[in-house]
């Protein structure tokens, strides 16, 4: 008897081996209408028209069937470690119930973005010592619906972050996702140093003089760090062999040069349509945030990730900090033709994979691990229905 997919491996692993049925599937170049899944060990053994008058163990009832998504970049995290101010949870906890909603957004693959950095500059305390509770944590997690990794960002003129991240990166193997950025006012993300202030005025309550007095000395107080900033770029170039590195929020053309100098692999949320640009002239993937994507625009004046879509010059969606935006993102580029429905879900599942070097996932191909998700595509957003994580 065919069991419905709504009925069925909601909340407990699907076994190694089962026929999906009667799904829409999401190919890699095309949509495949009435088809059904073989997986055989947690992986997909073959992907074909469902046969008539076949059986399967789950009929998919006609909704579309997806690679699980790939989240490269996600801070959301933090805020479920810090839901309000001053009330800060068990990290174990915040991972759990973080991990319920990237279930329910259809995320099988998750690298949280965890700062090794010493700074209270945006209203977010970030400290080595809790960077280093937090990847404890995620390393010692036993797993559960979803496959959470590391994306390790290095704040490049904090002298205690990079100390730490060097003694971290001597216990961990080849290949992981290292990002380095610099959130000095006036630079970078903050290129105009009024969306910063007004975030403080905003997020802090500080008054727009006493904003604006906060970052002027927040700037001294970086530029007195500069040495360590060399030291920094320096280090990760000696070791971009043994990681895959990602600049966070290049500016220009020079800053995709000098990435790619040091062995960068990878630009992530360029501020600017000359960043993308040069970016993908020199063959690197490019990551844009969802919530940019939703809006249309970025919050802080930046390049618009819709924009750069739209110019074919993004390869991966990553949720930032919303991990619902994922799904979301994709299915409203489709609808607002900006992209095809492929080309939309490869942006988070295909090309973030990419991204993080992982050859094992984010297609519907056989071979890969049978990590689906069964989407309703609802107006004026979709639905996950249920989410099959091929991992045993």
């Amino acid at each position: 008897m065919t069991t419905p997919v709504a009925e069925s491996w909601t909340l407990a692993a699907p076994p190694a081996d089962y026929v999906l049925g009667h799904v829409r599937a999401v190919l890699p170049d095309r949509l495949l209408d009435d088809s059904r899944i073989v997986v055989r060990d947690g992986r997909i053994a073959a992907v074909e028209p469902h046969p008539a008058g076949s059986s399967s163990d789950v009929d998919g009832q006609g909704l579309l069937c997806v690679p699980g998504l790939v989240d490269t970049h996600s801070d959301g995290l933090e805020n479920e470690r810090m839901p309000r101010p001053g009330a800060e949870l068990p990290v174990e906890f915040a991972i759990l119930s973080f991990e319920g909603k990237l279930h329910a957004a259809g995320v099988t693959t998750v690298f949280h973005g965890i700062g090794f950095e010493e700074s209270h500059g945006r209203g977010i305390r970030r400290t080595v010592e809790q960077a280093e509770k937090v990847c404890e944590a995620v390393d010692t997690y036993p797993g559960g619906l979803v496959d959470h990794r590391i994306l390790y960002r290095l704040d490049v003129r904090s002298p205690e972050g990079l100390a730490a991240l060097r003694e971290r990166l001597e216990q961990v193997p080849d290949g992981a996702l290292v990002s380095h950025e610099d959130h000095t006012p006036g630079q970078g993300q903050y290129a105009d140093r009024e969306y910063y202030e007004r975030y403080l005025v905003g997020r802090r309550g500080m008054s727009e003089v006493e904003a604006r007095r906060h970052v002027d000395q927040l700037i001294v107080d970086r530029d007195g760090l500069l040495d360590v900033r060399e030291e920094a770029l320096s280090w990760l170039g000696a070791r971009s062999e043994r990681i895959r590195l990602l600049g966070h929020d290049p500016s220009s053309a020079g800053e995709i040069g000098e990435l790619i100098e040091r062995g960068g692999a990878v630009a992530e949320f360029p501020t600017t349509l000359e960043a993308a640009e040069a970016a993908r002239e020199q063959g690197l993937p490019v990551v844009v945030g969802a919530p940019n994507v939703l809006r249309g625009r970025s919050h802080n004046g930046n390049a618009s990730g819709r924009d750069l879509i739209e110019r074919g010059l993004v390869t991966a969606v990553a949720s930032d900090y919303l991990p619902s935006g994922l799904l979301a993102a994709a299915m409203l580029l489709a609808k607002e033709g900006i992209a095809t429905l492929p080309a939309a879900i490869a942006l988070v599942t295909s090309g973030p994979a990419e991204v993080a070097g992982l050859t094992d996932r984010g297609r519907l191909a056989p071979g890969l691990r049978a990590d689906l998700a069964l989407v309703e595509p609802r107006e004026p957003w979709p639905m996950v229905r249920s989410v099959l994580w091929g991992a045993r």
